[in-house]
């Protein structure tokens, strides 16, 4: 009877030591829900579990830092595929380790643990040259995002004005942004190339084009951050789906990004230097020639002097 009563405390224990409707946040599929009350957290660090709201996107940086924590743990990142052997290695799509605010917001300047800093963008993008920890940023705000995608080849050609409201109705479903967002849809059926300007108003917080844009990115490469990681993004356009193969994303500030020569490659300033040479020879070559010249008119002239004499 001893037995049967402590087993039903533990079992009692353990229904009540959590209220979680469900162990899922729907919006962060590595958050892990649980406790009295129920929270969702995101592991961000060894120490550090930040709290979330799952029915709204995770701010970026919280993103950015998690993917980080879990790729230095060896935790998968991916959706699917995943290390091939023991000696691969990840590309981890440009992402650092970011210095966020309490609201998860970018700090202007990061430096990813070490003595070298940059300044970012709201989006967290860098926008100027790297410097020491000295360096001074000043706050840039992300109020305008283009998205450069190619769609999966399709039957028929889209219809661009329909295509419009099938992307309207496709960010508005995933990622809850407003139809009056998106501002512009270009599109080149020969090479199924799809452009889309995403705007707001410059000075207001709301909404996060950047937040809009890392999940898009992550859903087109196959890489989704929701719960439901099977679902990515989708068109549907005249009732069939279109999906994409490749995405790249824009950012504009409402300031001007500063950076100088120094962000240019080595390729790039190895053709500059090779044109400037190619340049400074040509001009070079045509003095020599013009001193030349000049050289043998006045040899010529004493000669005419003394056959007229």
């Amino acid at each position: 009877m001893k037995v049967l009563i402590a087993l039903f405390v533990v079992v009692l224990v353990d229904v009540v030591a959590s209220d979680c409707p469900s162990t899922i946040c729907n919006s962060m599929k590595w958050a892990r829900c649980d406790g009295t009350p129920c929270q969702c957290t995101l592991q961000l660090s060894d120490t550090v579990k930040q709290p979330l709201d799952c029915e709204k996107l995770v701010p970026k940086c919280f993103l950015m830092k998690a993917e980080m924590y879990r790729a230095r743990n060896g935790l998968s990142t991916r959706s699917i595929g995943g290390k091939p052997v023991e000696t691969a290695f990840v590309d981890n799509d440009g992402i650092y380790d970011p210095d966020c605010d309490a609201n998860g917001k970018f700090r202007n300047r990061q430096c990813n643990n070490t003595e070298v800093c940059w300044c970012v963008n709201s989006a967290g993008v860098r926008r100027s040259d790297k410097g020491d920890n000295t360096l001074t940023c000043e706050p840039a705000d992300t109020y305008w995002v283009r998205l450069e995608m190619k769609h999966k080849e399709v039957p028929l050609a889209l219809d661009s004005t329909k295509l419009k409201t099938g992307i309207q109705n496709a960010l508005l479903e995933r990622y809850k942004l407003e139809k009056e967002r998106v501002t512009d849809v270009k599109y080149d059926k020969d090479s199924r190339l799809i452009v889309v300007d995403v705007q707001k108003e410059k000075g207001q917080p709301l909404p996060d084009l950047a937040l809009m844009s890392y999940y898009m990115e992550k859903d087109i490469k196959a890489l989704p951050l929701f719960a439901d990681d099977k679902k990515t993004f989708e068109l549907s356009v005249e009732g069939s789906k279109v999906s994409m193969e490749n995405i790249l994303v824009y950012y504009v500030d409402d300031k001007a990004p500063t950076f100088t020569m120094q962000k240019l490659t080595g390729g790039i300033i190895a053709v500059i230097v090779v044109v400037s040479l190619i340049v400074l020879a040509g001009l070079l070559v045509l003095f020599l020639l013009a001193r030349r010249q000049k050289a043998q008119y006045s040899k010529a002239q004493p000669r005419e002097m003394e056959t007229m004499s």
